[in-house]
């Protein structure tokens, strides 16, 4: 049985800081609603007071028009509320039938746990959301496309009435996301009340049925989706009218000796016979479908995985690469796709994340905290970074600016040759511009960027070259110019060009 939400007058402080001022909306039952802002407006603390991670400060949270009152996201999910995190809330040691009943194991009798059953039922949720896994693999083994669809059948396994999907195709393929907007009109047939949090406006406009807007922890407006064109949606998030979302591209040097050259690279079981070079003041990106080999690519390269290179060179000196540690000395940096796993250490504070890979500076001979603070505050004036406190662990920041966080952060020791491996992912569209013209001065700085990237139009709107790669090969090296397009990109990573 489906119900209806409704938020009234709901504020959220943290100490000083007001997060939520009085936020109010119905959520009518059985429809998918598309909820826009900000990094930092508001919507993921929203969402977690609905779903019961959070208290509010004040206001009510009413379903049918009865007050309720979580203790934590057990009480909200026997309600029928169920969240799918951005970050993914699972645990990597534990297999993906443990993680999808964590918490809900069913019992034979009052001690003995029913593995049967629910390795039986993992296998129907995981035949639901297209995810061709057994039940009893490590969750650390899969990739991070894969991850995502176990947070999702995770969700489904709960039978909720109330879904909440924060950023779910972030890492899905093309036919990955297809198969949950399938999923998705299932489940609104049934008459389960979707919130669909996404920066991907194409999306939104595509799978919603009605628009919610916060900006600055307020509710802006609602509106019927067909309604509003993808630039008036971008507008109303930002709260003035957004130009162009790429900024001006320099010309491609030409003439000049590469930064950084590869040929002959190998990463067993992902990546054959790589060969590529990128010079100061080039964007080179990188394209293909979810498993084609681009992040265990430059995992290898970095000395990450196993892997071998025929002929390594930076800055036209022979180099040999075997730990992060090592690029780093060198000038080679690289920004994972997984901030939360990888890219941040997220209980430690911002001072530390910012200088933990460039502690030297700061040790003369003992290291200084003020020196240290003073480095933060700069980061956070040069990048964007909104916290209401430079003295909170980075857990406490937006996804938005946790990203912004961890690009200062690897680019604090001053690189040559920077990987930045899905660089928007989670981002808003204020953010996304912001990230586009850091890349850009990077390249105009005589630097050489390389970028990965799942979304084509990121790629041909801030590259000169795109490598496409299919099933671990290099299809294609292409130049970005009038004539390439999505199509083009997408034929060479199916290989159907």
């Amino acid at each position: 049985m489906s119900f209806t939400v409704q938020f009234d007058q709901v504020t959220k402080a943290f100490g000083p800081v007001q997060v939520l001022h009085g936020v109010s909306f119905d959520l009518p039952a059985g429809r998918v609603y598309g909820l826009l802002g900000e990094n930092g407006a508001g919507k993921s603390t929203l969402m977690k007071i609905l779903a019961g991670y959070e208290r509010p400060s004040g206001g009510h949270l009413l379903l049918d028009g009865r007050e309720v009152r979580f203790t934590g996201p057990r009480d909200a999910e026997a309600a029928g509320i169920a969240m799918i995190h951005q970050e993914f809330a699972l645990a990597d040691d534990l297999t993906v039938m443990q993680n999808v009943f964590l918490g809900h194991e069913l019992k034979k009798g009052r001690l003995w746990l029913d593995d049967e059953a629910m390795r039986a039922e993992t296998a129907a949720v995981l035949e639901e959301v297209g995810l061709r896994a057994d039940p009893d693999t490590l969750v650390g083994r899969l990739i991070v496309a894969e991850k995502q669809l176990v947070e999702i059948a995770k969700a489904l396994q709960r039978q909720a009435r109330l879904l909440v999907m924060d950023e779910p195709t972030a890492t899905l393929t093309p036919g990955e996301t297809e198969r949950l907007f399938a999923l998705m009109a299932r489940l609104k047939a049934r008459g389960v009340t979707i919130l669909y949090i996404s920066h991907k406006l194409d999306e939104v406009e595509r799978v919603t049925d009605e628009l919610i807007v916060m900006r600055d922890g307020r509710f802006v407006t609602r509106s019927a989706t067909r309604d509003l064109s993808r630039q008036q949606m971008a507008s109303l998030m930002i709260g003035r009218e957004l130009s162009d979302l790429y900024p001006p591209r320099d010309a491609r040097p030409e003439g000049r000796q590469p930064l950084l050259q590869v040929q002959g690279l190998n990463v067993p079981g992902w990546a054959q016979d790589i060969g590529f070079e990128v010079a100061p003041g080039e964007i080179l990106g990188f394209a293909g479908l979810v498993g084609a080999g681009r992040t265990e690519l430059f995992e290898g390269l970095l000395g990450l995985r196993p892997a071998t290179v025929a002929h390594l060179a930076l800055g036209g000196e022979p180099v040999r690469i075997r730990s992060p540690r090592e690029a780093a000395d060198l000038g080679f940096t690289y920004l994972s796709e997984d901030r939360k796993g990888k890219g941040l250490h997220v209980d430690f504070p911002l001072r530390q994340n910012l200088t933990l890979m460039a502690l030297a500076p700061y040790c003369r001979p003992w290291l200084s905290p003020p020196a240290e603070q003073q480095a933060l505050q700069q980061a956070v004036h040069d990048f964007g970074i909104r916290t209401r406190s430079t003295a909170i662990k980075a857990s406490a920041l937006s996804g938005g600016n946790q990203q912004k966080l961890a690009l200062a952060r690897v680019l604090h020791p001053n690189p040559k040759v920077v990987v930045l491996d899905e660089p928007t992912r989670g981002v808003d569209v204020g953010a996304k511009r912001d990230i586009y013209e850091l890349i850009q001065r990077l390249a105009r700085e005589g630097r050489a960027v390389i970028v990965i990237s799942s979304e084509l139009m990121e790629l041909i709107g801030c590259c000169h070259r795109i490598v496409v790669m299919r099933g671990g090969r290099q299809q294609a090296t292409l130049d970005v110019d009038a004539q390439l397009n999505e199509e083009v990109l997408i034929r060479h990573a199916t290989g159907t060009h």
